[in-house]
């Protein structure tokens, strides 16, 4: 029985599980964190003897379940490790040792949250595959001047490349969940790199303040922070309406605003 409080939704389909499959890199060597590995139905078609599987799983009934498997079937589960635990509690360089894949069937109600997670690892993380809500995905994915671009986009696009690769039936998952689920391919790094940040953290946080309230304009959004005549100054210098809001700007043009106003207002001008 799955768990509603744990957003508990099995991938039980096999067609689609060979889906998902497919369309991992799947190389002998590689080292997978695998997030919420359930009954272990990816946790058997990752499993490799050369590869290293960590399997992760919150619900210690589920995680019981699986090590008997693993203890009774080790030949289906060559390499894998079942650990119980709250992923947003765990050092995943501590747990992997080297570089990492990320596969994950994400609880829904905290797919941004666990991303957070995974991005403070990003130095070590090689991919990220996860299935998530649909509307979430085209959220991730969503580029300046969509609707559905917000903070979501740009944190997941300054470490990743994000690309829907398939969108999976709510009938694939038992119990079907109430929306439609996508297959996301996230590659890292992402847009950080061109950047050339001195402040990452501080620079994520500005963007987050940006796109605060997100029917106001950048420059009221960020008034608190700067003076009025100083973030106008920095909107016309590169070249961007006064009235602009967050969802039109790219990483370069919160990166370059960025710049321009903390290094102004560091020199009292």
């Amino acid at each position: 029985m799955a768990r509603q409080r744990m957003g508990q939704h099995f991938l039980k389909e096999p067609g689609w599980r060979k889906r998902i499959l497919g369309s991992l890199p799947r190389h002998e060597t590689q080292t997978w964190v695998e997030i919420g590995a359930g009954h272990g139905e990816m946790t058997q078609l990752l499993a490799s003897p050369e590869r290293r599987v960590i399997a992760l799983e919150a619900d210690r009934r589920l995680a019981a379940d699986l090590q008997r498997r693993l203890c009774l079937e080790p030949a289906k589960f060559p390499g894998v490790e079942v650990l119980t635990g709250d992923i947003l509690k765990l050092d995943l360089t501590q747990l992997a040792g080297g570089r990492f894949r990320v596969y994950g069937n994400l609880p829904y109600y905290i797919t941004s949250p666990i991303l957070h997670h995974l991005f403070a690892f990003a130095e070590r993380i090689e991919s990220i595959h996860i299935v998530v809500q649909w509307e979430v995905a085209c959220r991730i994915v969503a580029r300046p001047g969509r609707r559905e671009y917000a903070y979501l986009s740009a944190l997941c696009q300054f470490y990743t490349h994000p690309e829907i690769v398939l969108r999976i039936p709510a009938g694939a998952f038992r119990p079907p969940p109430q929306v439609s689920s996508a297959l996301l391919r996230m590659i890292l790094p992402g847009g950080r790199v061109s950047l050339n940040l001195p402040d990452e953290q501080h620079f994520l946080k500005f963007v987050q303040r940006c796109f605060r309230q997100k029917r106001k304009t950048v420059r009221n959004n960020l008034r608190d922070s700067f003076s009025n005549d100083l973030i106008r100054e920095g909107l016309a210098a590169l070249g961007v309406n006064t009235e602009a809001r967050a969802e039109q700007f790219s990483l370069a043009q919160f990166a370059s605003l960025f710049k321009y106003l903390t290094a102004r207002a560091s020199r009292g001008s």
